[in-house]
């Protein structure tokens, strides 16, 4: 599936081919920190099929396993991008939230799922809004 995508402020694009069967939710501790969210929705595309326009910011963080992985994000609104190996990359894992196809790429799989919060599991029974309105308990609107 060919997909294009980009950062929030537009600094940085990209297009990619990737196999929607491969995306994948990652709850492990440092994809909640890195996303400033409960998990982070990748899918993998292959150094081939990846092309980026714009200079993104890297950052390496350690993993657990000790490899380091590169955290790429635009350096004008923060928005990251993708994470790969360190060096000549063979695969980057693209954040789904930044393609336009995002609805099209229902995650798969989930993995560090030991890390996963309780709640993530089952959000049916809280409050949904169409669009940002102001949230009683906030008594202001969500930014």
């Amino acid at each position: 599936m060919k997909i294009d995508g980009r950062c929030h402020c537009g600094s940085i694009t990209y297009e990619a081919e990737v196999d929607p069967d491969k995306v994948a939710i990652c709850h492990c501790t440092d994809c909640q920190i890195l996303s400033g969210s409960a998990f982070r929705t990748v899918v993998p595309a292959a150094k081939e099929g990846f092309r980026l326009h714009g200079q993104p910011k890297i950052y390496v963080k350690t993993a657990e396993s000790g490899a380091k992985r590169a955290q790429a994000f635009c350096p004008d609104c923060g928005t990251p991008i993708y994470s790969s190996a360190v060096g000549d990359a063979p695969v980057f894992f693209i954040r789904v939230g930044t393609t336009r196809q995002r609805a099209q790429l229902p995650p798969k799989s989930q993995v560090w799922f030991r890390s996963a919060l309780d709640w993530v599991t089952d959000l049916s029974s809280v409050a949904q809004s169409a669009r940002q309105e102001s949230l009683a308990p906030l008594g202001r609107p969500l930014e």
